[in-house]
């Protein structure tokens, strides 16, 4: 297969034209910018852009009123530019999205104690999603003689991280203008270290407000860069290589992978000189074609049969960062693994005992602690040296294989299901139309969407879940990944579950007001439809009625206005869309507002179910 070997991030001239389209979103700011340095705050704004942030995503707080001031008046609202949010979840969900889309860290500031609890949740998700999120917060004053009377007492906290320590790699409380320079730089070092995630520095409000003396020294960024990625000494990657030669039936399991196009490739060569057949999911981004040969089962959030029966077959399963590694193979084979289990991650550096999100305890026979990708380039090396010294050379396929049109889902030609459109036919529907505006980045799915729903055959074809599995991040998600993708020639596409976008929606008015270009497709059957089915379940183990299995889940009796409600954010909007032929229609209309620099918001009403295809094993998630 002929791939380009290069980063999917945007390259110096897409960069320079992303910060021009910046440029033209810029709130009217006052003469007088770019003053010399007189207050704390100034400083740290400075240090802000010396870390290379593009955006700030906040909501304001007068905990850091002196930073933003210095981010206004002393930097001019440029590099970073303030991207002004209505939740402060918001403001870490948009942080998330860019840095999936592009590999670099972007900047949440939020307010003393009351914004950090606001954006917990978002924190979490990229946490779990091993996301680098900078996160900026305010305390104080800590003197208490300095404090206003009443809020100033309500908003500040001893030990402010305390609240999220458990879910981020690595916070500080500097005291000193030496000390902040020092905390933002390890910050963002450690956010980008393998295995990546948030972290998060909190700013005294007497250290922003108090007249700067002496400025510090801003040292070269380059001298504090995170590590390479590591990789296997060259006798373990031989070692490993002569053990995946020697397979007769391997499985690649591919879970988190990188962005970039050159490990992508890398990933391909890997599988095709094993002969092995590989496993994704839609839990993370696209990390391997689709439509390949060896691809064996469509992409689902939990097992399907197709899954099972290929790791049945495996005499060796080789993990490449795959989530939930233990229960996937449970679920295959029970208690018992006849398979050499070589398991490539470095998650564990960030395993502890607050949560479950590192999953449960996984039994191997080859446990590598390195980066899956640089383990592949590595690995493939010495691959092609084993065959040479056997005089078996390892072969790939001469073609590379055809890319399918679109999704093998029937887009039916009206709705069904008592009225409702299908997801089969929702999501034929939307594929055939995504594999006609290529290049697009699907940005997400709802929880329905069926394994194999479109085909993936780039990094950037998709971006995969938030991480935390909760309800509410798709829209700040959807808006950070746009974001990201600013000055690329790829479409952002949302699809997203109405309870998903209800909880997140005014995350479209930033998108609205800084002219992020999106298109957000919104699977609407009015319920929060995956808790109907648990209960569901729960009646039938007691013998209750399922009839009543809609009551407390059910968003209708009103329905909601959702077009009416993106109207009133400044977004364009279309619907109820009720058939697959008013939809072919409308995401053509939306598409060409999308093409103009708008956000675009289309309800589509579906069938409450889950679509045929998808996983059997779904309704035991959220």
């Amino acid at each position: 297969m002929s791939i380009k070997t290069k980063t999917a991030t945007p390259n110096d001239s897409s960069k320079r034209e992303l910060q021009d389209q910046a440029s033209s979103a810029l709130e009217t700011v006052a003469a007088g910018i770019e003053a010399p340095a007189g207050w704390g705050s100034d400083y740290l704004a400075k240090l802000l852009r010396h870390v290379g942030l593009e955006y700030v995503a906040l909501n304001p707080g007068s905990s850091y009123r002196g930073l933003h001031d210095s981010l206004v008046n002393h930097l001019g609202d440029r590099a970073p530019q303030m991207l002004t949010v209505l939740h402060e979840e918001h403001a870490v969900a948009i942080a998330h999205g860019f840095a999936k889309v592009t590999g670099r860290p972007m900047g949440a500031i939020l307010h003393a104690n009351v914004g950090l609890m606001h954006g917990s949740m978002g924190i979490f998700d990229a946490w779990c999603d091993r996301v680098p999120v900078l996160i900026y917060g305010a305390n104080g004053p800590m003197d208490t003689v300095r404090r206003r009377p009443w809020i100033d007492w309500l908003h500040s906290t001893k030990d402010q991280a305390s609240f999220i320590r458990s879910f981020i790699k690595w916070d500080a409380e500097p005291v000193s203008l030496e000390a902040a320079r020092d905390a933002v730089l390890r910050a963002r070092q450690i956010a980008t270290t393998a295995p990546q995630g948030p972290t998060y520095v909190c700013f005294d409000s007497s250290l922003q407000e108090a007249p700067m003396k002496d400025e510090p020294a801003l040292p070269p960024l380059a001298r504090y860069a995170a590590p390479r990625r590591p990789g296997l000494s060259a006798a373990n990657a031989h070692e490993v290589a002569e053990l995946l030669y020697g397979a007769k039936r391997p499985v690649m399991m591919i879970g988190r992978a990188s962005r970039r196009e050159d490990d992508w490739a890398n990933r391909v060569a890997l599988a095709e000189h094993l002969g092995a057949k590989v496993l994704t999911d839609l839990k993370n981004g696209a990390a391997f074609p689709t439509w390949h040969p060896l691809h064996a089962a469509p992409a689902t959030i939990f097992l399907n049969d197709d899954s099972v029966a290929a790791l049945k077959d495996a005499d060796l399963v080789l993990s490449l960062d795959w989530l939930d590694l233990a229960g996937t193979l449970r679920a295959a084979w029970g208690s018992e693994l006849p398979a050499h289990v070589v398991h490539v991650s470095l998650d564990a550096m960030l395993h502890n005992g607050m949560g479950g999100e590192h999953q449960e305890v996984v039994a191997t026979d080859t446990n590598l602690m390195c980066d899956p990708d640089e383990f592949c380039q590595q690995v493939l090396e010495q691959i092609r040296l084993v065959g040479k010294a056997r005089n078996k050379p390892s072969t790939r396929p001469k073609d590379a294989p055809a890319k399918p049109s679109a999704s093998k889902h029937a887009a039916a030609s009206a709705a069904d299901a008592g009225g409702d459109m299908s997801l089969e036919a929702f999501t034929g529907t939307v594929s055939a139309f995504l594999t006609e505006e290529t290049p697009t980045c699907l940005i997400r799915v709802n929880l329905g969407w069926p394994g194999g729903g479109h085909p993936f055959g780039h990094p950037l074809d998709y971006l995969g879940g938030d991480g935390g599995g909760g309800v509410g991040s798709g829209p700040g998600i959807a808006v950070g990944a746009a974001l990201g993708l600013r000055g690329t020639d790829r479409l952002p596409v949302a699809i997203l579950g109405d309870g998903d976008f209800l909880m997140g929606c005014t995350a479209i008015w930033t998108a609205a007001k800084y002219k992020i270009a999106l298109l957000v497709v919104i699977a609407n059957n009015r319920s929060f439809f995956n808790d109907e089915v648990h209960q569901e379940r729960v009646a039938i183990m007691r013998s209750r009625p399922v009839e009543n299995k809609w009551v407390g889940q059910r968003i209708e009796g009103p329905d909601v206005d959702l077009p009416g409600m993106a109207r009133a954010q400044g977004a364009a909007s279309w619907g109820p869309v009720l058939t697959t032929e008013a939809l072919a229609k409308t995401l053509k209309e939306a598409v060409a507002a999308v093409r103009n620099g708008q956000i675009a918001i289309v309800d589509v009403r579906v069938a409450r179910e889950y679509a045929k295809a998808m996983s059997r094993g779904l309704t035991r998630g959220h």
